[in-house]
């Protein structure tokens, strides 16, 4: 425990240097904390279903997603925003058997909506081959945030797919090549709780012109096969966010929204590190950002905005 408590007093001052002493939290999707709900809804793509039904999710993490099967359903949005004055909003959805969320006939809808609102749009995407991302560029996508896997055998034993981290990598280069900002995720745990993947995945992406990577992890939906699967300590997470900072130190590094709720350690340790964004912190980490005398914001969309 001393030495992590070294090693993170390094990484938080390397991050006070690149990114100076200050702190944002976000209340993204339309969550609602301490009384103040999130103005970044996510939507669903494939409404309610998922082709692949993966151990850790089946689907469940759809569904407080608003739900749309067809682009018709998709420009209905604009009513909701008018209605609701919202700054932007998450793509998303359930993917199909090739690691793919079916993007290519609601594009024409998505640019309406960019055209008619100017809404921040970003994309949670799977693999994405270069001509949608081109299309998706066009259309108005502000950025598309990728989990980034770095074991082939966890894509296989986690998602029931072929697809390999070369896949993923692939991705990654033609949303670059389309001029598509990328944020990158790193699921701590994903593969039944275990660190399998997780640092080659961070060598991976400081391979890229990335400015910001989040971290997210495994949470023990109830329903699924993973539900009593025991979550990564908040030690393993600090020391991946640790890593991170020392190989990426001008990167923006966020602990995003999906992580296993009520576990404090996690997002204390993330200000002890010196993270730079928090999505839902606890009220503990807030209190340890003022002792810190950190500058502190706070914004109401997804955390990699």
């Amino acid at each position: 425990m001393d030495d992590l408590k070294i090693l993170a007093k390094k990484a938080r001052e390397l991050s006070y240097l690149h990114h100076g002493r200050k702190i944002t939290f976000y209340i993204p999707g339309m969550f609602y904390y301490n009384g103040i709900r999130g103005n970044f809804p996510g939507i669903s793509l494939t409404g309610k279903s998922c082709g692949l039904n993966c151990d850790h999710c089946q689907g469940k993490l759809l569904e407080s997603m608003i739900p749309v099967e067809n682009p018709e359903e998709l420009l209905n949005i604009y009513e909701l925003h008018k209605s609701n004055n919202f700054s932007g909003f998450l793509l998303s959805g359930g993917f199909d058997t090739n690691h793919t969320i079916p993007l290519t006939r609601f594009i024409p809808a998505i640019k309406k909506i960019k055209e008619r609102t100017g809404l921040k749009i970003s994309l949670h995407c799977g693999i994405i081959d270069y001509q949608t991302c081109i299309m998706l560029k066009e259309a108005g996508i502000d950025q598309a945030l990728i989990d980034v896997i770095g074991d082939d055998d966890t894509i296989r034993n986690v998602y029931k797919t072929d697809k390999k981290v070369s896949d993923i990598i692939k991705t990654i280069k033609n949303l670059l090549s389309a001029q598509i900002p990328v944020i990158p995720h790193i699921v701590v745990g994903i593969d039944y709780g275990r660190i399998v993947g997780e640092y080659r995945a961070i060598d991976l992406i400081k391979e890229f012109p990335v400015n910001m990577i989040v971290f997210v992890s495994l949470m023990p939906v109830p329903g699924t096969p993973m539900e009593n699967i025991k979550t990564p300590d908040a030690e393993d997470i600090a020391r991946l966010m640790i890593n991170a900072r020392f190989k990426m130190p001008d990167v923006i590094i966020a602990l995003g929204c999906a992580r296993r709720r009520g576990y404090k350690d996690i997002d204390l340790w993330a200000i002890e590190c010196g993270v730079n964004r928090i999505a839902l912190p606890a009220d503990e980490a807030v209190a340890k950002a003022k002792d810190f005398k950190l500058f502190i914001e706070w914004q109401k969309t997804c955390c990699s905005l």
